[in-house]
């Protein structure tokens, strides 16, 4: 909290003299954003750094080759004991692993109580950012509707490495359209109560499982 005194000016006084020479025909626009080389922090290897950030918010990762998706994805599904695995529309048959779990598709688009009684969903993904751990959703074919990624207790994604995993932030929003329902997930969801005792999957998945997919 600012408080002033006898000699101190207010902020916003502040910002006034620093303008004060400023000539009022000059926007912000008009000045160009400084170009020049920017720093690296992914390293050269960007695909373990995101398997790393990403296992540092809980996320559980495993690296597969191509044909090993959908075992990947069945593994994941046995080893929390889901009965049910919700398919988005426009998810390649071949990411759907065979098992003793039922496979409700989304289309007609399932009602809200049967999204809350799906044990598991399966997506892909738009891109990947190694830095923060994330996955983004823009909720096109393969992804599904944004509630179908929110209420089910596990969230399996298929991250593809070398096409969909970039280093840092900006290269990540340079392949997003801004005009589609983008979905940032970097970890199960979590959250904390008043003493601070973490809860997961109050506000979506508690589980998330990464299948990092190493080869095209």
């Amino acid at each position: 909290m600012w408080l002033p005194d006898s000699t101190s000016q207010s902020p916003l006084g502040a910002v006034r003299s620093a303008l004060a020479g400023v000539p009022a025909s000059e926007h912000p626009d008009d000045i160009p954003p400084a170009r020049g080389p920017r720093a690296d922090h992914a390293g050269p290897d960007v695909v373990g750094l995101f398997a790393d950030r990403a296992a540092e918010y809980r996320a559980t990762v495993v690296r597969v080759p191509a044909a090993g998706a959908a075992a990947a994805v069945g593994d994941a599904l046995l080893r929390t004991g889901a009965r049910s695995l919700v398919v988005p529309p426009g998810l390649p048959d071949d990411l759907v692993p065979k098992g003793p779990w039922s496979r409700p598709a989304d289309v007609p688009p399932l009602t809200v109580g049967q999204l809350d009684a799906a044990d598991a969903v399966v997506t892909t993904v738009v891109t990947a950012i190694a830095v923060t751990g994330t996955v983004t959703l823009d909720h096109g074919p393969g992804q599904g509707r944004r509630a179908l990624t929110l209420l089910p207790d596990q969230h399996i994604c298929v991250v593809r490495a070398h096409h969909q995993i970039t280093p840092d932030v900006p290269e990540a929003l340079s392949r997003l359209d801004p005009f589609r329902p983008l979905t940032l997930i970097s970890g199960p969801s979590a959250t904390s109560d008043i003493e601070l005792n973490r809860v997961e999957g109050v506000h979506g998945p508690r589980i998330l499982d990464l299948a990092v997919v190493t080869e095209a």
